[in-house]
């Protein structure tokens, strides 16, 4: 596990205390609802720490208890992309099963946000009438986040973590390690004597997508320099049809690759097959690396060397990781608001010694 740029702190009583000029019992009395009647707070004192809760993000309602360590042990789950489309579904399934598992332990109730409005093709989590504050605290899902969305979570203090590494300054998250384990693949591969690859990858500016990235074209360049145009020929193939990837194929092979790195299982599936009707044996013709697993936690590996990313591990330390920030008596390490898991390698059956290989 790794950990960097840390980010601040969120919003306490004592920073509310600050803020308003008071003590931090008086902002307390003012959460609890104890200043009418009891004739201990001036009305201008109270509207002043109102004011401030109200400009940090929060206001006086049950939802600001959490601030005197009275959450309500609800955990906010928000997905920038739909969680129950087919193909989404399957992608999300592991990562909602640790999250529940994780709250169960914690005895926590999870809130699924379902409301958010798709502007320009995206989800927005912070819309007009969003009920973010329901929850004591909330777990972000997705390949792309918003990243000013991500900012203004941070500055308002409201208690979340990201599932995956995300640039923002300031954001908690639980990542994985995509750079260090595709690294590891395509090391494997030039130990056997690979020297030519195609990758095959996602295009998308998601953390997780350049992380893989990074690995993949990191990796080529310490073993042999600077990455030539014919010892990596990257191709992006989001949402291709079988027409694009037989080309994508065609492609390789004419530019001598003799290993083809694959962003996902679904598209390293769709081109075996492919490759399988042109008559290219996989491996012995052309071995094929993958950059995950199948998308269902049980679904059918195809017996690719692959990356095998612990998802379900990854929600549930991400679960754990928001309720040590909302409990009030666990004061986080600043090394432990970002964290990363190793992401195994399988070993699988696709990738072999090119047949040129000395």
């Amino acid at each position: 596990m790794t950990t960097s740029q840390t980010p601040p702190r969120r919003i306490t009583q004592r920073r509310i205390a600050e803020l308003a000029g008071v003590s931090q019992a008086t902002v307390s009395l003012v959460l609890n609802d104890k200043a009418d009647g009891a004739g201990r707070i001036p009305e201008e004192t109270r509207d002043r720490v109102l004011q401030v809760l109200r400009e940090t993000g929060y206001v006086a309602d049950p939802a600001a208890r959490r601030l005197a360590g009275l959450g309500n042990k609800i955990l906010g789950v928000f997905t920038y992309e739909p969680a129950f489309p087919t193909e989404s579904q399957d992608f999300y399934a592991p990562l909602l099963s640790g999250i529940e598992e994780a709250a169960e332990e914690l005895g926590c109730d999870l809130l699924l946000f379902t409301s958010a409005p798709v502007v320009d093709g995206t989800r927005r989590l912070l819309h007009e009438n969003n009920r973010l504050r329901l929850a004591d605290g909330c777990l972000l899902l997705g390949v792309e986040m918003d990243p000013v969305e991500l900012e203004r979570l941070v500055a308002d203090g409201f208690p979340f973590v990201a599932v995956g590494r995300r640039e923002v300054e300031g954001v908690p998250y639980v990542a994985i390690d995509y750079a260090q384990g595709a690294a590891e693949l395509v090391g494997r591969a030039w130990d056997l004597g690979h020297r030519r690859f195609a990758y095959v990858h996602v295009d998308s500016t998601g953390e997780s997508v350049m992380d893989r990235r990074a690995g993949v074209v990191g990796e080529l360049e310490r073993r042999g320099g600077p990455v030539a145009a014919a010892e990596l020929l990257a191709m992006p193939v989001d949402g291709a049809d079988d027409a694009a990837l037989r080309s994508a194929l065609d492609e390789a092979r004419a530019a001598g690759a003799t290993v083809l790195v694959v962003e996902t299982h679904e598209t390293a599936v769709r081109l075996r097959a492919l490759a399988a009707a042109a008559g290219i044996d996989v491996p012995g013709t052309l071995s094929l690396i993958v950059l995950g697993d199948a998308a269902r936690a049980n679904g059918d590996s195809g017996d690719f060397t692959r990356l095998s990313p612990p998802r379900s591990a990854l929600a549930s330390a991400a679960t754990t990781l928001l309720a040590r920030i909302l409990d009030p008596h666990d004061d986080v390490p600043d090394d432990e608001l970002r964290q990363t898991l190793a992401c195994p390698v399988m070993a699988g059956a696709t990738l072999v010694a090119p047949e040129d290989a000395a």
